[in-house]
């Protein structure tokens, strides 16, 4: 499949020349005629975006609510992408936000009518948000739950029989598809990192292989998340080796939308997870093979180090209030075990040489071992270093798993992504302090780089208003906000700072009558949840995670509920954040309030014509230490609840 460009290039013709008189008739001529106002921020934003195509760098465009950046950013991608024969990759901020960029009357939607363009865009997806026919065909045994089985029900036919041509496959098994199922339920049958994908008898009728197979052949945009596309820098070289696809094809340029966020991505991107029965099943597996005596001395010492390490870990971890992450201190002994592992480790790749010259064991599965030998051992090299790694042990129904992501993500990002001679575009609300933007800078590990900032046209004075409530108990709190939320007739987004806030007020609400329906996220398919929200007006959106992104506009939200000010966890990763500065409160956790709280008002106001409320829980003793610093963030005055 081949686009053309939306104009005609001529022999002698520059690209950007064309380019440039082609966006020109666009936000002069075209979209006017369509009925779109000509804007001014759209324009300068349109040639400094230009300047970054143009030159192969990076800028960061930071763009206020209603500018029309998407528009923007999407013109210059599409056409880039057809000129460049790579598709161009659009990272969003979060897995929940992939789809609002290609909902019903979203602006892909908008552009292509007005501009008479057949965008070519598809959805690549984290590999969680796919089901596992391996779990799920196991646990459907073993369950009596309606959610689950009728996801096994609507399997398409193939997936179980063998001897189906390819030519018949098509894709399934996307969350979407499955909106009625809790995220508690996806879970115990979605994909997850313990899954051994390359050695499962599904894989090639997989659900999320069939996926990827599809949008890698996207000739304009691949949408993806922050975490997605870090997964594939960080996987890519592996998955080569491995004689894999990477995650992602070569892209002719990346947009990161809401890239304020994309440090957490990266770290994220970078962890490695440890679950306590992974290493033993893969060496188990190994020893059954005609292994030689010296390797069957080496694997016994470290399952035996292994099972001491994970007794320590699990008799040194502290729960971390607020979150499921336990804290573990780096202690003599810990360090002392890893390093004996890990030299113990290195020993055995050097032995799996010799053993796989012996011709006794399966090359494809010598080389799945060797790949998480040396996965196990990087991880256990950050977690040698001394203050370069972030660790954390989590407990639930499937075991322990100690985690480890590293400190600092800069180097890593300078080399393997920020290397590429490509263009990428930062576009968000919220990305310099004060108009500065070194800070984002240099935590990316991004030297150089073109910006501007482009203030929101909307006029908030007369658009909306703003209340701040004090909070005495959580019991009044949740009285006052359900008087706001009856006063308005539904009609409201609800943002918790936490998935335990929330369940709080659900407690309360679930005591209560309402004459509109309440939805909470995790009940069903965040996608279906939003679509619903906006298409029915007496309507409450309860979330903690739509801070950002989530585009809303008309009848269907005309109140915002902030339940409290959005400080970070209390968790190792914020720890370790605030344990490498001067001042956390105001270096760290102040910040990042103040920048999710931007995003959070933002959700009000998405067009000229919206308008309503915004209203914002707070501690007495935060109002007199913050007061001030959210008061200058915000659009509008504060009014005080007497």
């Amino acid at each position: 499949m081949t686009n053309q460009l939306p104009f005609s290039i001529g022999k002698t013709d520059h690209f950007f020349d064309k380019l440039g008189d082609y966006i020109g008739d666009v936000f002069y001529d075209i979209l006017p005629e369509h009925g779109y106002e000509v804007r001014d921020e759209q324009i300068y934003m349109a040639f400094q975006i230009e300047k970054a195509f143009k030159e192969k760098s990076i800028v960061f465009a930071e763009a206020g609510v209603g500018t029309g950046k998407t528009f923007v950013y999407l013109l210059y991608a599409v056409c880039y992408a057809r000129y460049m024969r790579k598709p161009a990759i659009i990272s969003c901020a979060d897995e929940t936000l992939i789809e609002q960029i290609v909902k019903e009357g979203g602006d892909i939607e908008k552009l292509e009518k007005a501009l008479g363009l057949k965008i070519d865009v598809r959805l690549a997806k984290a590999r969680e948000q796919y089901v596992c026919v391996k779990k799920l065909d196991t646990l459907v045994n073993v369950t009596d739950e309606d959610e689950i089985i009728q996801v096994h029900e609507q399997l398409p036919s193939f997936v179980f029989n063998t001897s189906a041509s390819m030519n018949a496959f098509s894709r399934y098994g996307d969350r979407k598809e499955y909106p009625w199922v809790s995220n508690e339920k996806w879970e115990s049958m979605a994909w997850d990192p313990l899954q051994q994908c390359s050695t499962c008898d599904w894989r090639h009728r997989c659900g999320q292989t069939l996926h990827r197979n599809y949008y890698r052949e996207s000739v304009d945009l691949i949408v993806c998340s922050h975490d997605f596309y870090m997964e594939h820098v960080w996987t890519k070289e592996s998955r080569k080796r491995e004689g894999q696809l990477t995650l992602l094809p070569e892209a002719s340029c990346v947009v990161f939308d809401e890239g304020h966020v994309l440090e957490f991505a990266a770290q994220k991107g970078l962890t490695y997870r440890f679950h306590a029965e992974t290493l033993t099943t893969m060496l188990t597996a190994y020893i059954q093979q005609n292994v030689r005596e010296e390797s069957l001395f080496l694997i016994e010492d470290i399952l035996m180090l292994h099972d001491e390490w994970f007794d320590l870990l699990t008799e040194t971890a502290v729960p971390a209030i607020g979150s499921n992450r336990n804290e573990v201190p780096r202690s003599q002994a810990m360090v002392s075990l890893v390093q004996n592992m890990n030299e113990k480790v290195q020993q055995l790749l050097e032995q799996l040489v010799f053993d796989a010259e012996m011709f006794t064991i399966d090359e494809y599965h010598l080389k799945i071992i060797e790949e998480y030998l040396e996965f196990f051992s990087y991880g256990l090299a950050i977690l040698l270093k001394d203050d370069e790694g972030i660790f954390w042990l989590e407990n639930t129904d499937s075991g322990s798993t100690f985690v480890i992501m590293p400190r600092l993500v800069e180097d890593v990002l300078k080399k393997e992504v920020f290397s590429q001679q490509i263009p990428f575009i930062f576009s968000s609300a919220t990305l310099s302090k004060a108009g500065d933007f070194n800070y984002i800078s240099k935590s990316l590990g991004i030297p150089d780089f073109l910006s501007f900032t482009v203030d929101s046209p909307f006029n908030y004075k007369e658009q909306m208003m703003l209340t701040g409530h004090i909070e005495t108990t959580e019991r009044d709190k949740w009285e006052e906000i359900g008087q706001v939320l009856r006063q308005n007739g539904g009609s409201t987004l609800v943002l918790f700072s936490s998935f335990e806030e929330m369940s709080h007020f659900r407690r309360w609400a679930d005591t209560e009558s309402w004459d509109f329906t309440i939805l909470y996220e995790g009940d069903r398919e965040i996608s279906q949840a939003v679509k619903e929200f906006q298409q029915e007006k007496a309507t409450v959106l309860c979330s903690y995670h739509l801070w950002e992104g989530l585009d809303v506009p008309g009848e269907s939200l005309s109140q915002v509920v902030i339940a409290s000010l959005p400080f970070p966890p209390n968790d190792p990763v914020f720890q370790a954040k605030r344990n490498h500065v001067q001042n956390p409160m105001a270096e760290v956790d102040t910040p990042y309030m103040l920048l999710r709280l931007r995003q959070g008002v933002g959700r009000l106001i998405r067009s000229q014509h919206d308008k309503g409320m915004v209203h914002i829980w707070m501690l007495d003793e935060q109002q007199k230490l913050y007061g001030q610093d959210i008061q200058e963030i915000l659009p509008v005055q504060f009014t005080w609840e007497k």
